[in-house]
């Protein structure tokens, strides 16, 4: 299983880098988690658009959608030789206006998941966990059926206990860290220190800082989030970085 940093920053972009988006793969297919703003240019750099094979949402702010509406254009209008299949979109139903846009007839179709329901795309296994935002949204938990290996996502979230266990013993913890130490407890994100201590509570192998801010000392973030992982190696994410799970 691999996944590549496409765009990592949080709200908006920002000299010249995007916001989240991630293009996870395994035995030839073609993932993409979110789909923020610059996602389709740096997807390019990476892999033809029309070879993904599903999209899966986190939620509908904005920086996790922007270029949502650009891709499905891409997917209708590119010319093919041979029609394109259907792209599946999988996204939760408690917005149901940003769920139906999902659909473009003939183009891409929306599926819905669920908390109480794993789901199965290509050759991953998916459960859920609903997260603190200011609008619905979901973590994810990636399981490779093939060697069992572990990706957990955070999406979007506030501080949160439950990732104690959701995030427990993964190869590789992604995690929203917006905020410096100082914010803790925050409605929407988490800060350095709290995702350092979710690593450390869940033993994870690996905790990857993403949804960064654009101002301030990233270092400085990845030193705050170190100081509370005990030793478990913590590092920034960055545009076509990849990692190997």
């Amino acid at each position: 299983m691999k996944l590549t940093v496409l765009g990592c920053l949080g709200a908006y972009p920002y000299e010249g880098q995007g916001t989240t988006s991630y293009l996870l793969q395994s035995d030839g297919f073609n993932l993409l988690l979110d789909a923020g703003s610059s996602t389709l240019v740096e997807l390019e750099k990476e892999l033809d658009p029309l070879d993904l094979d599903a999209v899966i949402l986190t939620h509908y702010h904005h920086d996790h959608i922007a270029d949502l509406g650009v891709l499905q254009y891409y997917w209708q209008l590119y010319p093919t030789q041979t029609p394109k299949p259907i792209l599946p979109i999988y996204g939760h139903t408690e917005d149901t206006f940003h769920f139906d846009d999902l659909t473009m007839e003939g183009v891409t179709e929306g599926h819905a998941y669920f908390e109480a329901e794993e789901l199965k795309i290509g050759p991953f296994l998916v459960t859920f966990m609903k997260t603190i935002h200011p609008v619905p949204c979901y973590a994810m938990r990636f399981v490779e059926e093939k060697t069992g290996a572990v990706f957990v996502f955070t999406g979007d979230s506030g501080y949160l206990e439950s990732f104690n266990q959701f995030a427990k013993e993964a190869d590789l913890f992604l995690a929203d860290t917006y905020l410096f130490d100082g914010n803790e407890h925050h409605k929407a994100h988490f800060t350095a220190g709290e995702a350092g201590t979710f690593a450390k509570n869940a033993a994870v192998k690996k905790l990857v800082l993403t949804h960064l801010p654009q101002h301030g000392d990233l270092e400085e973030l990845r030193q705050q989030a170190a100081a509370t992982s005990a030793g478990i190696p913590v590092e920034l994410a960055q545009p076509h970085k990849v990692f190997t799970i």
